[in-house]
């Protein structure tokens, strides 16, 4: 599910996974443009830097989330988390997504905020109010409850003890194309039209 890596002779370096759907599957809700520029350019970039930075280290050899559990700040673990996030993030999307859960992220929801629309106003008030660049991640506490969590820049919940199930790329480039600076129409759109439930349940132990 993260980025993957091609054996050389002695190196070893990251791939962009590619897309669970076609480029052009999210829309109208997410534009092949936005996709173009943020998975073909950004998230390529993120994987290129972070080859280039841990040529001839230790790191060369270290899975991606050791690379990021190991790391923890500077610029090997931001293009390292961000590989991580981007992967999880198109994972998090499908065509024909969104509405509710069903089965166990449906009932832990309504475990813990009484109801799918209380959730779904608690996310989309997080993520809005999540200040410049980040993420906002449905996670799975070490006690099996939910929780929504803002992480900020390369931030990244598998750095600590919770579990990542979805997450919503709040970082501008995410939906300046399609939304200009409406945040809460993207995220609104993300929960009605693109989260991938299914992914969340697989996510959820």
């Amino acid at each position: 599910m993260v980025c993957t890596r091609i054996k050389e002779i002695k190196a070893m370096a990251f791939t962009v996974p590619p897309l669970p759907f076609a480029m052009d599957a999210l829309e109208p809700y997410m534009s092949s443009k936005t996709l173009s520029y943020h998975y073909g350019k950004h998230n390529t970039a993120y994987n290129d830097t972070l080859n280039n930075l841990i040529k001839g280290t230790d790191y060369e050899t270290m899975p991606l989330e050791e690379i990021i559990r190991t790391t923890q700040s500077g610029p090997i673990f931001n293009n390292a988390a961000q590989c991580y996030n981007h992967t999880f993030f198109w994972n998090s999307l499908k065509p024909n997504g969104g509405g509710q859960p069903t089965d166990v992220i449906a009932s832990q929801i309504n475990a813990k905020w009484g109801s799918y629309d209380a959730f779904a106003d608690a996310f989309t008030k997080s993520a809005v109010g999540n200040f410049g660049s980040g993420w906002t991640w449905l996670v799975e506490k070490e006690d099996g409850t939910l929780d929504i969590v803002n992480t900020s820049n390369a931030g990244t919940p598998i750095t600590g003890t919770d579990s990542p199930l979805i997450t919503c790329d709040v970082w501008e480039h995410a939906y300046y194309l399609d939304y200009y600076n409406m945040r809460v129409t993207f995220v609104q759109t993300f929960l009605q039209h693109l989260v991938n439930w299914d992914f969340a349940a697989k996510n959820y132990k």
